[in-house]
């Protein structure tokens, strides 16, 4: 069966090829595959698969010839890596597509991604690192009926999993519309004026069977919003408000609340100096097209989390925030200020000083009661914008980075983390909000031009009593990089003030790799954690593995 579809998926790549060359097409496309070999370690709680080695490939190919588009996805899971969800599994075709597109239209047939606005109402997209793929199948249509507008429509299912080499799909049925003007563009008196205005809308349904024998569940869920971009001079805002139809499902406990998401960001910026400011306020805005499915399964809808994207180590892994669909207040500010050249602290190259802070709330909710909720199926009332005294997250960071000659940088960074446990729940070791200060010195230093040094000294420190969590931590990582196609790093994790003696644990893993233009090989072995890996607010459980890694990357 295997050997079947790796032939038709040749068989399909040949053709492209073949019409490529015959009508000077257009063949991309890239190949990953990430490979594991195992070991037993039962310090860390790492268990040894039965089948000791463990796959992730896949393939994407796409095709473009005038106006006519094609492309395909295989994918190879056997079994899959260490910690990948499991709606992974068995080897075939995960996604295909065919199309056209001129100046006026764009149709896709098949399997797409897409997104409108900020992607409160619809966002179907794939992360592979995440192991997320929420793909529509069906059709998409993208018109341009004069410059500046933009009319998009999508109508399917979307991919649920891929089991057993198969893509299975969702149970309920997704369509939209989304349209977008940018006034300056559309019209010719706007077009050479410093005040820049785009404005959009979208409009989202979902239908699923009521299939409950005790309660009345909507079939046609719809969702509607607006939105706008300004931007004046070095100043811009943009927003976006969305509401959601009651939409009864696990994730809110079957109420019928509507849910609605604001968001909004601006800022503003000169050479040397920037700041800016965001918000958004949402309540009951899980949207998914399976009204019984959890994590993230089947989400229509993506809400981004208000807070800086972490690199390092110890802040990044550890701590991690994921965005509350039922409900959160959140707000981020940075400011980022380049001290100038030639002055007493700027130095020579000059010094930036970045400063972050976010966080967020629980909404304050009005409960009505359990007569009320018999009766109306509505459980609460809350205001827009409107905080409970419950703190869900908080980040406050600072980074100074100075560079003191062509070859030598040093950056200074500190991080003060409030996570609320009781609510993002990441560990079974502390209750309430837990608390981490955080400090990371990195330094950089190039040999000539063929060597180069990289060296990170991070530590945690969290607070006492129930919010103490696995307690303190210390990273150390050197890396090393030979011109521009090798590099070796080495890293050690160490626990070393667990309150069990026993589990103060280094998870040392080092990495060697080789880079040449598109093409990537990487090798690693050694011991990781278990915990959670989060991008951008979507998390998913990576448990604690001890062994060899050998990835490979290719675009072509």
């Amino acid at each position: 069966m295997i050997f079947k579809k790796l032939l038709s998926v040749c068989v399909v790549s040949s053709s492209f090829l073949g019409f490529s060359q015959e009508n000077k097409g257009t063949l991309t496309g890239n190949i990953e595959t990430t490979f594991q070999y195992l070991n037993e370690d039962t310090l860390i709680g790492a268990s040894l698969p039965p089948e000791k080695g463990l796959i992730n490939t896949y393939m994407n190919v796409f095709y473009v010839n005038n106006g006519f588009k094609a492309g395909g996805r295989f994918e190879s899971y056997a079994p899959r890596i260490n910690g990948y969800p499991a709606v992974f599994s068995g080897t075939g075709l995960g996604m295909r597509y065919v199309g056209y597109t001129n100046a006026l239209v764009d149709v896709t047939v098949g399997n797409f991604y897409e997104q409108f606005g900020s992607g409160a109402l619809l966002r179907a997209y794939e992360n592979r690192a995440l192991g997320y793929d929420n793909a529509m199948d069906g059709m998409r249509l993208i018109v341009k009926p004069k410059v500046g507008v933009v009319i998009k429509a999508a109508y399917g299912y979307q991919r649920e999993s891929f089991t057993n080499g198969r893509v299975e799909l969702a149970d309920g049925i997704v369509r939209g519309i989304d349209g977008e003007i940018h006034l300056n563009e559309t019209f010719k008196f706007l077009k050479d004026k410093k005040l820049d205005i785009t404005l959009g809308g979208s409009f989202v349904s979902k239908y699923q069977k009521d299939n409950d024998d005790d309660l009345i569940l909507p079939e046609n869920v719809g969702s509607y919003g607006g939105r706008f971009k300004i931007r004046y001079n070095k100043f811009f805002i943009d927003g976006e408000y969305s509401i959601k139809e009651n939409d009864p499902s696990a994730d809110n406990k079957f109420i019928y609340n509507n849910g609605y998401a604001a968001l909004f960001n601006m800022g503003w910026s000169k050479k040397g100096l920037g700041f800016s400011f965001s918000g958004k306020s949402i309540d009951n805005m899980s949207y998914r097209s399976d009204r019984s499915k959890g994590l993230q399964m089947d989400l229509i809808n993506y809400l981004p989390s208000l807070n800086k994207t972490h690199t390092y180590n110890l802040v990044a892994s550890l701590y991690p925030y994921a965005t509350q669909l039922n409900g959160e207040i959140a707000y981020q500010a940075e400011v980022v200020y380049t001290i100038p050249k030639g002055s007493k602290l700027g130095g020579k190259y000059g010094t930036t000083i970045n400063a972050n802070f976010s966080n967020a709330y629980d909404p304050l909710k009005s409960y009505k009661g359990i007569n009320a909720l018999d009766s109306t199926g509505i459980a609460y009332t809350t205001d827009l914008f409107s905080t409970s005294k419950t703190l869900l997250w908080q980040d406050i960071n600072v980074s100074i980075y100075k560079k003191f000659s062509k070859s030598f940088n040093i950056s200074l960074n500190y991080f003060d983390i409030k996570l609320n446990n009781d609510f993002a729940s990441i560990t079974e070791d502390a209750t309430g909000v837990i608390t981490a200060h955080i400090g990371v010195v990195e330094i950089g230093y190039k040999l000539n031009k063929n060597h180069s040094f990289r060296i990170e000294l991070q530590e945690l420190v969290t607070n006492k009593g129930a919010g103490r969590d696995k307690g303190d931590w210390a990273t150390g990582v050197i890396e090393y990089n030979y011109k521009s196609n090798w590099f070796i790093g080495l890293m050690d994790q160490y626990n070393y003030a667990n309150p069990h003696e026993n589990l103060r644990i280094h998870y040392v893993i080092g990495t060697v790799g080789y880079v040449h233009e598109s093409t990537r090989f990487t090798v690693s072995y050694g011991r990781q954690r278990a915990g959670l890996f989060c991008v951008g607010g979507v998390c998913r459980v990576v448990p604690a593995s001890n062994g060899l890694t050998l990835s490979f990357t290719q675009s072509f």
